[in-house]
C-alpha cells in the first residue's frame, strides 16, 4: 500500500525518525534506542515511512540501514510554497500598517 507523504510527517515520532536519519543511515535498533517505545512500535513507524517512500532500506550484511529520501521533502516544500507566499504578503501588509501607525 502506497501512502501519502503527509502521513509520514503527521506523527511526531516519524518526524523524529526523519530527523535522526537525515544525517546518516541507521539500523532499526539504533533508531529504537532514541525512543521510549518497543522495537516493534518503531518498526511500524519505519514501515509507514517506507510506504510513503520517505526512507529506503539497504541491506549491508546482516543489518538493514534506513536512509532518508531527501527529495521526497521537496513535495512538502512545494505544497507549503503557496502558504509561504500568503504569509509573506500578510507580513508585508502588517509592516505597512505599523509604518503608518508610527507616523
Amino acid at each position: 500500500m502506497r501512502r501519502d507523504i503527509f502521513q509520514a510527517i503527521a506523527d511526531p515520532t516519524r518526524r523524529a525518525i526523519i530527523s535522526l536519519i537525515a544525517l546518516h543511515a541507521m539500523t532499526p535498533n539504533a533508531i529504537a534506542e532514541n525512543f521510549n517505545m518497543t522495537r516493534q512500535a518503531v518498526s511500524k513507524h519505519l514501515k509507514i515511512l517506507s510506504e510513503c517512500e520517505m526512507i529506503t532500506p539497504k541491506q549491508e550484511g546482516r543489518e538493514i540501514f534506513y536512509s532518508l529520501e531527501i527529495d521526497k521533502l521537496k513535495q512538502i516544500d512545494i505544497w507549503l510554497k503557496d502558504f509561504r507566499e500568503i504569509w509573506e504578503t500578510r507580513f508585508n501588509q502588517l509592516d505597512e500598517v505599523l509604518k503608518t501607525l508610527k507616523k
